[in-house]
């Protein structure tokens, strides 16, 4: 009786789109982004040790990986920023913020809602990812959370 609804209509259309259609994939491929995030996270580390923040948090948001099969790079890049947001202070996010790029500070907006979209938050507080939000949002505008929720290219 049930069995109507487990027929997939979009096979029979003509004009369907796929997801991998409404975005340009990551020209790289998937072993070539995880070893650049690789080497992302050490020369993070280095800008950290050095008390750079605004350094080491454009590093992260300069080429994040997306797109299909690099699931691992993005993972490894994603527990990056959440070492940056940790390690900083609370008196010092605005400033960070407003030294980003608009494309930066869409990207950050759009790690925040992944970091809070995980199961229990992952390694990171609530707190530190509502306050990252807020001050990027006050910088940024709404328009960044319109830009990033629309957007099909998923970190």
């Amino acid at each position: 009786m049930d069995a109507f609804r487990k027929i997939d209509i979009d096979q029979y259309e003509e004009d369907v789109l796929l997801e991998e259609e409404l975005y340009d994939a990551d020209p790289r491929d998937p072993a070539t982004v995880l070893t650049d995030t690789k080497s992302k996270v050490g020369a993070v580390r280095g800008s950290l040790s050095k008390g750079d923040i605004a350094g080491a948090l454009n590093l992260v948001l300069d080429s994040p990986p997306y797109g299909p099969n690099v699931e691992e790079a993005k993972n490894l890049n994603l527990q990056t920023l959440v070492s940056i947001l940790n390690s900083t202070k609370s008196t010092e996010i605005p400033a960070i913020v407003r030294a980003l790029s608009p494309d930066a500070q869409d990207t950050l907006m759009k790690y925040l809602y992944k970091g809070m979209a995980l199961p229990g938050w992952g390694d990171v507080s609530g707190s530190i990812l509502l306050t990252w939000h807020e001050k990027l949002t006050e910088v940024a505008g709404t328009g960044c959370i319109v830009r990033v929720m629309t957007d099909r290219r998923t970190v």
